[in-house]
């Protein structure tokens, strides 16, 4: 990943990434390694030999902690963490989620509230967490990603959707509150990104074949597809921006 824009503002920022050892985060971490930011990132598994590897193509080491961001007091001190070795964290991207698929006839308690550990109330946890530090530096930036699924109405993963609503809640909630501390919070909807994980568990020349072509743009979507928006909401060139959604889908949905 070479072509992405220079953000002359971003070297030497404190990022913090969840998730940011696999999929689109893995992506987020070496965009934001490039830009010379100071990247650390939480993955459940063990993410050494990806931080091995962005070192090695980039110059620079991820800091990897890791943590299961359905552990709120564990998060915390992962972001606590992450502020005292590398400065308080002014970039946080709340990317980490999981769409498991489920009919709701299935749903039941324990699997709801799982659904919304990971895809909804960390973001809120994270936030809280930072937005103190993010104070006394003068102000942040934190990214909600959410995705268009819930934009399309789709069927099999009810939780997610409603996680995936509700962000855009939180993050006008986040918005409203704290821009007076010059704190902009954003949301980032990516379209279907053909993730490892998603290559792996549900792309099928059928299920691809239907989604391209409600795309404007036929091309399917890779995680580095993703990156300069999320550097775009990082930086000072979106400083009047906050309390948005930006979509980077291919052209499934319209707003406005």
């Amino acid at each position: 990943m070479t072509d992405q824009p220079i953000f002359p503002d971003l070297k030497g920022r404190s990022v913090f990434i969840t998730g940011g050892g696999s999929g689109i985060g893995a992506a987020l971490t070496e965009g934001f390694l490039r830009q010379g930011a100071k990247v650390a990132f939480c993955q459940r598994r063990d993410s050494t030999a990806f931080a091995d590897r962005m070192e090695a193509a980039t110059g620079a080491r991820p800091l990897f902690l890791p943590c299961d961001l359905t552990d709120v007091p564990a998060l915390q001190a992962t972001l606590a963490e992450a502020a005292a070795r590398q400065g308080p964290v002014t970039v946080l991207v709340n990317n980490a989620a999981d769409d498991q698929r489920r009919a709701v006839i299935d749903v039941d308690p324990a699997f709801w509230d799982w659904s919304m550990a990971i895809n909804f109330r960390s973001y809120f946890f994270a936030a809280q967490a930072v937005i103190p530090g993010m104070k006394v530096a003068g102000g942040g930036s934190i990214i909600n990603f959410t995705s268009i699924s819930y934009m399309m109405g789709q069927d099999g993963y009810a939780p997610y959707m409603s996680a995936n609503s509700g962000l855009n809640g939180l993050t006008r909630g986040l918005a409203r509150e704290f821009g007076p501390d010059r704190i902009r919070v954003n949301a980032l909807a990516p379209g279907w990104v053909l993730t490892d994980k998603q290559k792996a568990k549900w792309v099928t020349p059928e299920a691809l074949a239907a989604h391209l072509a409600r795309q404007c743009l036929k091309e399917p979507l890779e995680p580095g597809d993703i990156v300069g928006g999320c550097l775009f909401l990082a930086s000072n060139l979106s400083r009047a921006m906050t309390g948005q959604a930006l979509v980077i889908d291919g052209g499934v949905v319209t707003t406005g």
